[in-house]
Order: structure tokens, then C-alpha cells, then sequence
């Protein structure tokens, strides 16, 4: 069973948003002559990274809901320039919208079980719904 992570999406108000800052990774890195992969580098590096590797993704928090998820496709831990260790989580170029699940804003990159993990937007049905309008219906419980 694969295990994930969960982090606040900080600077994207949309999931849309997320997607353009996803895309503008992945053109560069086809430019660059590298796989369309777009990254994330966080302080702590995950301990369980077996894990998260067998088919784990990181899902975003957008606006106090977990909105969308990417799969994870390697983690690397390094130094920085500065001597301080590091973690590039490396992630895939597709961003899946999930069902709205909400969550209260935290620091850093949590563990996220597979029991806990909200369902893809195409599982869930709403898919057909404007994001603010399920927003509202997932605050009020509807959704």
C-alpha cells in the first residue's frame, strides 16, 4: 500500500494556477533536454521514502482544501549551497484534481495513509462543477 505526502500549496489560489507553474516546469526542463518533470525541494526528507515511492503522490492544499494531487516519481535528498540538507521531491507532470477535503494550515510536509487520502475528482463524481461552486458545496458538506 503506498504512502503519501500532503503539503499547503503556497502562491497557487487555484488549482489551475498549480497547473501553469506545472507546465512552465516542464517546458523548461523539455528545453533543457530532460524529462517533463517539475520539482519540489522541502527541508525534511521523508524517512519512509520506500514507501512513498511505491506509487505515492503529493497532494496540495489550495486555500485550506486538499484540492489536487501529483504522483511522486523520485525523491532526492542533497546540500545546498549553504550546507544545509535538502529534499527535491520530484514530481509528475499530470496534476489530478481531487475531491475537496479541508485542512488546517500546518508547516512543512505531513505523512498522508492511504484510508485518508480524498478520492480523484473522476472517482467522486462533480467533476462537472465549477471549482468555487464545489468549494462551497465541500465547506457546507454536501460534497
Amino acid at each position: 500500500m503506498a504512502l503519501h505526502l500532503i503539503k499547503l500549496c503556497v502562491g497557487a489560489d487555484s488549482i489551475e494556477d498549480l497547473r501553469e507553474w506545472v507546465s512552465e516546469r516542464a517546458l523548461s526542463a523539455i528545453a533543457a533536454g530532460l524529462e517533463p518533470h517539475s520539482a519540489h525541494v522541502t527541508r525534511m526528507v521523508p524517512k519512509r521514502m520506500d514507501e512513498i515511492l511505491d506509487g505515492g503522490s503529493l497532494y496540495w492544499v489550495i486555500k485550506g482544501q486538499v484540492q489536487a494531487r501529483q504522483r511522486i516519481v523520485d525523491i532526492t535528498p542533497f546540500t545546498d549551497n549553504e550546507g544545509i540538507g535538502r529534499c527535491r521531491l520530484v514530481l509528475g507532470p499530470e496534476v489530478v484534481e481531487t475531491a475537496f477535503q479541508p485542512r488546517r494550515p500546518f508547516q512543512g510536509w505531513r505523512y498522508l495513509v492511504e484510508k485518508d487520502v480524498p478520492q480523484d475528482l473522476a472517482a467522486a463524481g462533480g467533476a462537472e462543477l465549477p471549482a468555487e461552486l464545489r468549494r462551497e458545496l465541500a465547506e457546507l458538506g454536501l460534497l
